[in-house]
């Protein structure tokens, strides 16, 4: 950071290079809850498949902060250009957009996606509840009753409180938006992966005066500007293929399944409250899911087992993958009696049916965990508002325009073939998991497996 006498602080972020924070919000990143996030990393499990991905939520904040700046300056250069139908963000309205965005993953925990979208013992991090939580407790509360933003900050970030134009919310809570922007090109940086897209994107951002709605104004002269367009879906294909690559690639599910399950263990036993978990890091989590004690001996060596896997990173082995294109016809009932948020009972009794068959058909225990990462695989990468010719007097959300462009139809069936839901083995030996498999197969009748062992 710069020198205390300037009137702003300077860091260095190897993604975008400077990025000056004002005394005010060097005032937030300050705070213990800020700087909590230092040990909460942006991918969880990543980076037992890509070393590099041990970014964290505290620069991609920094980075959000500065990408909703970038977007500040666009649409005040569109608004000077078109100022009868566009409108700008004053210098109030930017101050409190910084704000949120440096705030806007307060609210997660470590490795959260697993545990909050996996178990459903917790609300999503960005729900209003998660975010009143945070924003009233500790230092952070009172810096931000001193700066008279906490009304403010809950509106834009959970949506309560006093009403707000509604762009100060879509600037970074919708489709593609300054958190996506960051994060794209962060995660690619980290990972390595030579996925990219053109940052001149955020230069195509408008606020309409009437609604004061955030859009992609895809229309020129009664013309498609279709390479608005093609920058937009690079956009969402680059998503895509994080999202095939990075995000569920099966070993980082692997690693997400041990956790979360210790995670759940350690929940329903009471030995873990939401409140400790909202307060650790990556490492002060592992740690102590690496001692606590669940009063009983058997579930003690289950949950000693599964952390001293994660930490040598013998990750658990497939034995069923059931993915949506061969099980669609079952999926909403292998979601309704397995994953209904906060049930696990129906899934640890089918863990324990097939645990309790395998040791008697071979003879030694077995570990199984059935984890499907994702609920729901539908593409929301397409709620952004665009105007086109056809629609010049209004906006629409992108998603509206498949028949238009054929490539967001491919893109949102492609989400759909992601889905998978998985059977995990601690079983190593390849002939033990072949019986495994029939095992769970049979438990698990009318579905169809794509592994082949």
């Amino acid at each position: 950071m710069g020198s205390p006498s300037q009137s702003t602080v300077t860091l260095r972020d190897p993604v975008h290079g400077d990025i000056e924070l004002t005394r005010e919000e060097v005032r937030l990143v300050d705070t213990p809850q800020f700087q909590r996030l230092r040990g909460v990393k942006q991918l969880g499990t990543t980076y037992l498949v890509f070393p590099g991905a041990l970014h964290t939520r505290f620069e991609h904040s920094i980075g959000t902060l500065h990408m909703i700046d970038r977007l500040a300056d666009a649409v005040n250069k569109n608004a000077r250009r078109s100022p009868d139908s566009c409108r700008g963000i004053n210098e109030e309205e930017r101050r409190l957009l910084r704000f949120a965005a440096l705030l806007h993953d307060i609210t997660h925990i470590p490795f959260g996606h697993n545990i909050e979208d996996q178990t459903g013992l917790l609300p999503r991090h960005d729900s209003p509840d998660r975010f009143e939580a945070v924003l009233g407790t500790g230092e952070l509360s009172e810096v931000l009753d001193e700066l008279k933003i906490r009304d403010e900050m809950l509106s834009i970030l959970a949506g309560r409180g006093e009403e707000m134009p509604a762009f100060m919310r879509q600037a970074l809570s919708d489709t593609i938006d300054a958190d996506l922007l960051d994060y794209l090109r962060r995660d690619a940086y980290y990972t390595g992966l030579e996925l990219r897209y053109d940052s001149r994107v955020a230069d195509y951002f408008r606020i309409d005066r009437a609604t004061g709605e955030i859009f992609v104004d895809c229309e020129k002269e009664g013309m498609l500007r279709e390479d608005i367009v093609s920058e937009l879906m690079r956009l969402l294909e680059t998503r895509y293929h994080f999202s095939e690559r990075v995000y569920y690639h099966h070993a980082k599910v692997a690693a997400g399944a041990l956790l979360a399950r210790m995670v759940e263990r350690a929940m329903v036993r009471g030995a873990l409250t939401a409140d400790q978990l909202q307060e650790s890091t990556d490492q002060s989590l592992l740690d102590y899911l690496g001692r606590v004690d669940l009063d009983d001996p058997q579930s003690n060596s289950r949950m000693r087992r599964f952390s001293n896997r994660f930490a040598r990173r013998k990750l658990p082995k497939r034995v069923l993958v059931l993915p949506y294109y061969l099980n669609r016809g079952v999926q909403e009932d292998l979601l309704g009696q397995y994953f209904t948020p906060g049930s696990p009972d129906a899934r640890v009794a089918w863990e324990a049916a097939v645990e309790e068959e395998a040791r008697a058909s071979l003879d030694r225990d077995i570990d199984v965990i059935m984890y499907c990462p994702a609920r729901d695989m539908q593409l929301k990468e397409a709620r952004t508002l665009v105007r086109m010719p056809e629609c010049r007097e209004r906006t629409r959300p992108l998603s509206e325009f498949t028949e238009e462009i054929p490539r967001l139809g491919d893109l949102q069936e492609s989400y759909l073939r992601l889905w998978r839901l998985y059977i995990f083995t601690s079983e190593t030996e390849l002939d033990a998991r072949r019986s495994l498999q029939s095992i769970c197969a049979a438990h698990l009748p009318g579905c169809v497996n794509a592994l082949r062992l």
